[in-house]
């Protein structure tokens, strides 16, 4: 009895794998912030997802050094996702999370 368990939990598993698909990226739906943070909390948080999301990008294009990464470079990377162009803060925090993902 245990080897026929053991190989159905196997041929469960292949099965499994056989039906996994590589499906698009899809982004997932974006929640409310929470209410009655001060102003500066939104600001900082709304510029720090901006700065993962152009981070992502920039990683995926093949840039893997901040020193490869300048403003102009980070500007059209924003403008090739559909992202408004970052500001001069921004694209340091690019850099800096460039730095720290290594």
């Amino acid at each position: 009895m245990p080897n026929t368990a053991s190989k159905s939990k196997v041929s469960d598993r292949l099965q499994v794998a056989r039906n996994n698909t590589v499906r698009p990226y899809v982004p997932l739906q974006k929640r409310p912030l929470p209410a009655g943070r001060p102003r500066k909390w939104y600001i900082s948080h709304n510029r720090r997802l901006k700065a993962m999301r152009l981070t992502i990008a920039l990683l995926d294009s093949g840039i893997y050094l901040p020193s490869q990464a300048s403003n102009e470079r980070i500007r059209r990377t924003a403008e090739l996702i559909d992202i408004r162009p970052p500001s001069d803060t921004t694209c340091r925090l690019v850099r800096t999370l460039m730095r720290y993902s290594r």
